[in-house]
Formats: structure tokens, C-alpha cells, sequence
């Protein structure tokens, strides 16, 4: 029960890196490299500021989020006013960031283990200790009070956050963004401003990416720069599950979708380690996942229009 609690915990805290990459994706069609470089950086900041005692940890995820928005936003500067090539605007800021996490660090990892994070916040907020292991009964199994609360509060963050992402893009510079993503011919002529409202949408989606890391760092206990490597393709696996999943393109359920996506992506990852599956065949194992998701579908059409031709 505790490795179930944990992947969904994880699931839920990578499910905010899914819905960064369904923003800029799926909604602007923008193919953002900078996820992995904002995904590394929120951590960085997220480590120095708690170990440090800077912040309370409320304002230590917050502060992680606005720099990967500025990650972000650089990235749409760089492609909106340089006329940069959008996939290379987003290598420029994603090969500049693992310079600057370095900087941010000081070091390539640091540790929080004995740090107050937001999970320890939390835990103090519902009375539980850090030093006992208190346990309860759920569904019949023993469950840790530790680790039941990280679940819980991944899932109120998420929840939030999801909440908070529909209600804005029903809002008019919402329909702004999504009207800039569909076609940004029409929406200019409709007066909006569509390099700003592409700025803006990767700045949000890397704020998304951003404080997925800071949480994931948080509920480990350590961030290294390196943790952003592969992740990218994570996320866009969660997306594309969430899609087989959930058909249905309204804005709410797209959310949802990725949310659903990424804790069925973390199941399918964790059922395969239990059953012996080399940690280092992980990134090579997701890409093929991601792969074959991206061609079945075609295979499939092809299929039938084949047999519809006999």
C-alpha cells in the first residue's frame, strides 16, 4: 500500500509537468524544449531557499513557480521578437539553464532530508509527527500517516491547480491564448496580440513545469540538475495517455486527462520496477511507450481505410 500511495503521490506532483506540456503542445502547438531546463530550475531555486531557511515553504514552491515562468517567458521572447526558431529558442534556454541551476545551487545536487518543506509543513498543520511512524487502516491495509498526507496534499495542489488553469482559459485573455494556438492568423486580425499571448502561454506552462519540480524535490528530499533530463517526454507520455483516455477535447476534461495520464503512466512504471525492470532501461522504455502511442493510432486509421478499400 505504501508503494501505491507513492506512486500516486508522484503521479500527481508530474501530473503539473503534464499539464505545462499539454499548454505549450497542445494549446500553441509550440514545441517547448525549455520544460527540461524550468523543470531542473524550479528544484534549484526550490533546494537554496529552503535550505537556506529564506521562506516558509508556501513562499519557497511560489518564488519556484515565478522563475519557471521567467524561463519561459525568455523562450517566447526569443521566438516572438528574434524570430528564433521556436524548437531552438527553447534548446538556447534549456542549455543556458543548466548553467544558471548550477549557479543557483552552487553545487550539482543538494540535500533537504532534514529540511522543513511543504510536506512537513503540512504534516505539522494535521499534528503529525516527523520522528513517530504512526500508521492507520485504510481499505484493510496499514498505511502511514506520512506518507497518506503527501498524497493528500499532492492532490489538493493539483486540484488547485487544475481548477485555477480552467477558470483562466475561460476568461477572455484565456480564449485569447487558445484562439492564438488554433489560429493565430484569425486572432491577430481580431486584434489580439499573438506574440504576447504566446509569451504569456509558455510562461505559464513552465511555471506549471517549475513547480512540479519544486514539489517532486521537496517529497525526495534532494535536487540535482540533472533531474530535468528525459522528463520532457515523461510528460508528453502522460499527455498522450490522458487523450486515449479521455476523448473528449473541451478544456476541462483536457486537464483532467493529462492529470489522469500521468498517475496511469506512473503505475505502469511502477508495476514494471516491481517486477524487475532495470532503472536504467527507464528513459529508453518511455520513449518507446511514447513512440508506439504516437504511431499506433496512425497504423490503426491506415488499417481501416485499407480494409474499407476491399
Amino acid at each position: 500500500m505504501a508503494l501505491l500511495l507513492g506512486t500516486f503521490t508522484i503521479g500527481f506532483i508530474l501530473s503539473l509537468l503534464a499539464i505545462g506540456i499539454l499548454i505549450s503542445f497542445r494549446i500553441f502547438n509550440f514545441a517547448d524544449i525549455t520544460a527540461e531546463g524550468s523543470l531542473a530550475l524550479g528544484a534549484s531555486v526550490a533546494a537554496v531557499l529552503i535550505a537556506g531557511k529564506y521562506f516558509n515553504p508556501i513562499m519557497v514552491l511560489f518564488i519556484s513557480t515565478l522563475a519557471g515562468a521567467l524561463a519561459g517567458a525568455v523562450t517566447g521572447v526569443l521566438h516572438t521578437k528574434f524570430k528564433i526558431n521556436a524548437l531552438l529558442a527553447g534548446i538556447l534556454v534549456m542549455t543556458a539553464l543548466y548553467s544558471v541551476n548550477l549557479h543557483v545551487m552552487g553545487k550539482s545536487n543538494v540535500a533537504l532530508m532534514n529540511e522543513e518543506t511543504i510536506f512537513t509543513f503540512f504534516n505539522k498543520l494535521l499534528s503529525i509527527s516527523e520522528t513517530a511512524n504512526k500508521t492507520i487502516l485504510l481499505f484493510g491495509f496499514s498505511v502511514s500517516l506520512k506518507e497518506l498526507s503527501a498524497a493528500a496534499l499532492s492532490f489538493i495542489i493539483v486540484s488547485a491547480c487544475g481548477f485555477s488553469l480552467f477558470w483562466f482559459l475561460r476568461t477572455r485573455l484565456g480564449s485569447a491564448m487558445r484562439a492564438t494556438g488554433d489560429n493565430p492568423q484569425m486572432a491577430a486580425a481580431l486584434g489580439v496580440n499573438t506574440n504576447m499571448m504566446v509569451i504569456s502561454g509558455l510562461a505559464v506552462s513552465n511555471a506549471f513545469t517549475a513547480l512540479s519540480s519544486a514539489l517532486l524535490s521537496s517529497y525526495q528530499g534532494f535536487a540535482d540538475v540533472q533531474m530535468g533530463i528525459g522528463m520532457l517526454v515523461w510528460g508528453l507520455a502522460s499527455v498522450i495517455i490522458g487523450e486515449t483516455l479521455v476523448r473528449d477535447k473541451s478544456v476541462g476534461l483536457a486537464i483532467t486527462s493529462a492529470v489522469m495520464g500521468s498517475i496511469f503512466f506512473r503505475l505502469i512504471v511502477a508495476i514494471a520496477l516491481r517486477f524487475g525492470m532495470n532503472p536504467n532501461d527507464m528513459k529508453l522504455v518511455t520513449a518507446l511507450f511514447v513512440l508506439m502511442a504516437l504511431i499506433l493510432p496512425s497504423l490503426c486509421k491506415n488499417n481501416k481505410v485499407a480494409r474499407s478499400e476491399k
